[in-house]
């Protein structure tokens, strides 16, 4: 599987897809040699295929997935083959499960092939018709009776066990997706959740350990993420979102679509006092027809009151996932739907914990285009980015120690090139998955 596109100085390069309800972004990044991430272009797209986060019409969805990767190139210099999607709907489902393993030689280190194996075996699971294992995410170990362990590595024992968050996803749902990406000519190198993504772009590593949800506010879902003691707890997607409150204003003010949305994003605000009774926006008439005001007051009510309903749909979540009194740190709002006015003061006053407005500026290294994406309506694709370029500098690391280990535990020099042999000749399959050629690179 490829999962990047590399360019002449060799430097793996990333590109996050995010298929949105109302946009389809195509993010071009790298990590510098600080670690940071370096945004070498984006590609942006009106999403007209996809409702609440699902793909309905797949030559739609294409054609928008291919304007935004087209800009993307032109604006980066990389030519795209592979991308990394994300997937949201109101489909996703999430479990907790346990698994066990236990090892034949219990007087051996635990290694990572040890905990991929237990990984792989959750992935076995059977599941509900149309439903298939996105992601399965560990949580905490057992080694024997040592309980509370994060990571079993190097430990010696007979059996692990582990706690695992499942998620779920349809069938239909992801091969849509994949079928759009391929119809694009691109490949699909790995499938993860939206909300998951997002966390990875906005949350700092002390608001993950002490308790925090992540509330992805888009187009068409409202994408939730809770994580306590630096592990992921709980996931739910919410199918209302951004595009319910333009429905709300269109109808409410007699107004076509177009002009609804346009009042949202230039005059609206969640909280309706915060507005004066006698201030109007003027929107122009159509074919002819005189002008009409509107009560800046009442298109806060209506925007107020939609967003009220999603917050305590939220609140609901958190209070499911039996974390709302471990979430230290609060709430981090992004999507789209975090740039409303006033809405972080709405959500601290209907969920009652402390509230802020995740951009992924932080992570970012310094670019053209940091005053463009440094927004929390690209908190997906930078998350998606980030989260491909951390797979792949684990698995060179991994590599890495796998030929440190090969070179300590060097047999004698009449068998030592055969299987030197055998080790480089995996080296190099691996490569080639990876960077499509031979030769590893770093």
């Amino acid at each position: 599987m490829k999962t990047m596109d590399t360019q002449p100085h060799n430097d793996p390069i990333i590109v996050g897809l995010d298929i949105g309800t109302t946009k389809i972004v195509a993010m071009v990044g790298r990590l510098n040699e600080h670690g940071k991430l370096e945004i070498l272009g984006y590609g942006k797209a009106d999403s007209i295929g996809v409702q609440r986060g699902v793909v309905t019409h797949i030559p739609q969805t294409t054609d928008a997935i291919l304007k935004a990767v087209q800009e993307a190139e032109r604006v980066s210099g990389v030519e795209i083959k592979s991308v990394i999607t994300g997937i949201a709907g109101q489909h996703i489902r999430s479990y907790q499960h346990r698994g066990i393993l236990t090892r034949p030689n219990p007087d051996e280190e635990i290694t990572q092939k040890d905990i991929d194996t237990l990984i792989e075996n959750m992935y076995r699971l059977a599941m509900p018709p149309g439903e298939e294992i996105i992601h399965v995410l560990p949580q905490e170990y057992v080694v024997d009776t040592t309980q509370g362990v994060y990571n079993p590595i190097g430990m010696l024992g007979s059996q692990i066990e582990a706690n695992f968050h499942i998620v779920t996803g349809h069938v239909s749902a992801a091969r849509n997706i994949s079928r759009c990406i391929t119809n694009a000519g691109l490949t699909q190198a790995q499938l993860i959740l939206e909300p998951i993504a997002s966390a990875e772009a906005v949350l700092h590593p002390d608001e993950k350990e002490a308790g925090v949800a992540l509330i992805d506010i888009g187009g068409g879902t409202t994408d939730i993420a809770i994580f306590h003691e630096s592990r992921i707890r709980h996931t739910a997607v919410i199918p209302l979102g951004g595009n319910i409150i333009t429905e709300d204003i269109r109808a409410g003010c007699n107004i076509i679509r177009d002009y609804a949305e346009r009042l949202k994003v230039q005059h609206g605000s969640a909280l309706a006092l915060e507005n004066l009774s006698n201030k109007v926006v003027t929107i122009p008439g159509l074919h002819g027809r005189p002008p009409r005001e509107i009560s800046l007051r009442t298109l806060a009510g209506i925007i107020q009151a939609r967003m009220e309903e999603i917050l305590e749909y939220v609140m609901f979540e958190i209070k499911q996932s039996g974390f709302e009194n471990k979430l230290s740190m609060g709430m981090v709002l992004t999507g789209g739907g975090a740039l409303l006015k006033n809405i972080r003061q709405l959500a601290e006053y209907v969920t009652g914990m402390e509230v802020r407005i995740g951009s992924p500026r932080e992570h970012l290294a310094n670019s053209p285009f940091n005053d463009k994406v440094a927004n929390p309506v690209f908190a997906t694709s930078i998350g998606l980015v980030m989260m491909g370029l951390e797979e792949v500098v684990g698995r060179q690391k991994l590599m890495a120690q796998e030929q440190s280990q090969l070179r300590r535990h060097e047999p004698p020099a009449t068998h030592s090139h055969k299987q030197g042999g055998r080790f480089f000749e995996i080296l190099r399959g691996i490569g080639r998955e990876f960077f499509g050629s031979d030769e590893p690179q770093s």
